[in-house]
């Protein structure tokens, strides 16, 4: 119903078969409550190969439903509709749906495109001091997945009880996810999730992380250097499309904290995932699955200040996994009205936190080559 709503038809069309095969089935024995049914199905289904172009199916499918609901006029008028188009067309086939832009992104998320590049030197697990005092006694667990972009995975960068506590500050503050941080954008249709800010004031567990995240980046955390702590939701289906964590316009939102552009992305998973949530960067085919408690490092722009076209990436879709109830804490335990389930849909929380050129400008002075 959201790629339907959102006039992505190539992705509705196959969520839709799913559905009607699972009707049909069924058929007779689903309850008018649940607010679906096989004819709601079709309907969709039929307008979405209309819209890619199979008015030939789409055919076929309204007068499957017209045999479920013979005096849906709406539905017949699309049937003549439908006819006049193919006599028009003539004995041509249907044209094919065009390509999406984003075949990468979705080929790095299943796990089918091509094999992974060998490893180049460098990538390696270490353990990173930073030469930071926080860190002597017990070093970051870093592993190295990437060289352009850089790109490092912090194990067991926070504990459960930190990852808990930050969960439960989230829960009541979670709202649609904005274009724009922190400010009341439009909401983003490309991104399915809800997300919360949190002050590094807010609890123990936040400013503590913060000081995590300040030792192993050696850059200034501190507003308004950085921005606050993002926790972002993202349920059943949750996804992010390809995008650049930087902004790529002047004109973006993000300078008007006048603090410059997004040097930098830490991104904490708060949680596992049994199956999807990988983060795939999909101009250097890597594709990072989810860690619990790990925190994933990259570097947006390049030390002359410029964005880093390499580190285009997108979240991909949560299919199972973690449960994490709609105000933060679990899901209580209660009484179904309706035979359903018993677990909550999954999800996968994760904490970001993005962090600015302005104040770094000694923590990470330009290099001797612009391409660095």
């Amino acid at each position: 119903q959201v790629a339907y709503d959102m006039g992505d038809h190539h992705r509705s069309i196959a969520w839709l078969e799913e559905a009607v095969d699972l009707f049909r089935l069924s058929y007779g024995s689903w309850n008018e409550e649940d607010r679906a049914s096989l004819e709601d199905a079709l309907d969709h289904l039929a307008f979405s190969y209309f819209m890619v172009g199979n008015v030939s199916h789409a055919l076929s499918l309204s007068r499957e439903l017209l045999r479920y609901d013979p005096d849906n006029a709406r539905v017949s008028r699309n049937v003549v509709q439908y006819e006049k188009l193919l006599e028009e067309q003539g004995p041509a086939e249907p044209r094919r749906p065009r390509s999406r832009p984003h075949g990468a992104y979705e080929e790095l998320c299943r796990g089918t495109r091509g094999p992974p590049r060998p490893p180049a030197p460098g990538l390696r697990c270490t353990y990173h001091t930073n030469g930071s005092p926080l860190l002597l006694l017990q070093p970051a667990k870093r592993e190295t997945l990437g060289l352009r972009p850089f790109v490092a995975l912090y194990h067991d960068f926070v504990s459960d009880a930190e990852a808990e506590a930050i969960k439960a500050l989230a829960g009541p503050r979670l709202q649609r996810s904005v274009v724009a941080s922190g400010e009341q954008q439009q909401a983003a249709e490309y991104r399915i999730s809800k997300s919360a800010w949190l002050k590094d004031t807010a609890d123990p567990a936040v400013a503590a992380l913060e000081r995590r995240i300040a030792a192993v980046t050696g850059l200034d955390v501190r507003a308004p250097y950085a921005e606050y702590l993002q926790v972002v939701n993202y349920g059943l289906g949750g996804h992010y499309e390809p995008h650049f964590d930087h902004a790529t316009s002047r004109k973006s939102p993000l300078y008007r904290m006048n603090s410059g552009n997004r040097i930098a992305t830490v991104m904490v998973y708060l949680s596992s995932v049994e199956a999807g949530g990988s983060t795939a960067f999909i101009r250097a085919n890597v594709s990072v699955p989810v860690v619990k408690n790990a925190a994933l490092f990259w570097w947006n722009l390049r030390r002359s200040g410029e964005g880093d076209g390499a580190t285009l990436h997108g979240a991909c879709p949560v299919l199972a996994g973690d449960k994490w109830g709609k105000e933060g804490g679990r899901a209580p335990r209660a009484a179904p009205r309706h035979p359903q389930p018993t677990q909550s849909p999954p999800s996968l929380p994760v904490a970001n936190k993005w962090i600015h050129e302005h104040g770094q400008e000694f923590r990470r002075p330009c290099g001797p080559r612009p391409e660095d």
